[in-house]
């Protein structure tokens, strides 16, 4: 093999550690610009600047095409179940918890994903694997999510509830898009491209804008916003995520899904020193433990 092309082997496999690492890191972002504005504003913000790199590719890539628009309702169910929703649950969820454990809790999405897909997709195989698997990471997302103090409804429970219905969102989406746009035959580009510039014009509708320049007042929570989470940790990352199925599989990529939680809990705790406690570690494991069986089954 010639050199060329060894070093190329290699660019699948940096792409993705480097998008577990985008990933990982939006947790802290995303705490960073709570602190200074509303959820919803991060998240008009966050998808105002990670639509326009994803356009400029779509554009250049000649994935965009008029006759697209006649499954227009498909994409609206998309940019409502993959990115409103599940980017506003992310966002007020990590706002109440720490990064780290918000990190943690987002590895639970491929639970969710399997829950919906057995109710929704009558192929599904559920095997005893599975089940075990769910029920183990199910566990883990209830010990990290153990209420604190004496009231049930503690911050720490409300939070990682809103971790849950944000897991659940995409996980929905997961399910339509394989039931719905997977058969349309659409080039993933163009898909996000929609996906995308949907949501933004559905959250530029719906975001009261007082108090949104407070972001610009803090250079870290504004670099973090605009790099962090648009450029990088939606534009960037979306692409990136098709270049890893186009060259390592669709099975491969859902993989990425490990490295994220590990990020945000050693952001959390070795960078930014959040007090993570040992349990929740523990809880990560099982998450993980759950879905490995999951995938495996």
């Amino acid at each position: 093999m010639s050199r060329p092309m060894r070093k190329n082997s290699y660019l699948p496999i940096a792409a993705f550690f480097l998008l577990g690492l985008i990933w990982g890191s939006n947790f802290i972002y995303m705490k960073l610009a709570a602190s200074l504005i509303a959820p919803l504003q991060i998240v008009f913000l966050r998808v105002l600047f990670g639509f326009l790199p994803v356009l400029v590719y779509a554009s250049l890539s000649g994935s965009l095409a008029w006759r697209h628009l006649r499954h227009i309702r498909h994409f609206f169910v998309m940019a409502l179940l993959a990115t409103t929703l599940y980017y506003y649950a992310y966002v007020k969820g990590t706002s109440l918890l720490l990064s780290g454990v918000a990190g943690a809790v987002s590895g639970s999405i491929p639970l969710f994903s399997f829950v919906l897909a057995l109710l929704f997709l009558p192929g599904e195989k559920k095997t005893t694997s599975r089940i075990v698997g769910l029920i183990i990471g199910l566990l883990g997302v209830i010990v990290i999510g153990r209420p604190s103090g004496e009231q049930l409804l503690s911050t720490n429970l409300q939070g990682v509830l809103y971790i849950v219905a944000g897991s659940l969102s995409v996980g929905a989406s997961f399910v339509y898009a394989r039931k719905y746009i997977s058969p349309l035959q659409i080039p993933a580009a163009a898909l996000t491209t929609y996906q995308l510039g949907i949501g933004l014009a559905m959250l530029a509708i719906v975001t009261d804008y007082t108090g949104i320049g407070k972001i610009w007042t803090d250079v870290h929570a504004s670099i973090g916003m605009i790099v962090g989470l648009g450029l990088l940790g939606t534009g960037g990352a979306y692409i990136i995520y098709y270049y890893i199925i186009e060259r390592l599989g669709a099975v491969a990529a859902s993989s990425v899904s490990y490295i994220p939680p590990v990020v945000a809990l050693f952001i959390g705790a070795f960078i930014v020193g959040e007090p993570i406690e040992w349990l929740d570690y523990v809880a990560t494991i099982t998450i993980f433990a759950g879905v490995f069986l999951l995938k495996r089954g």
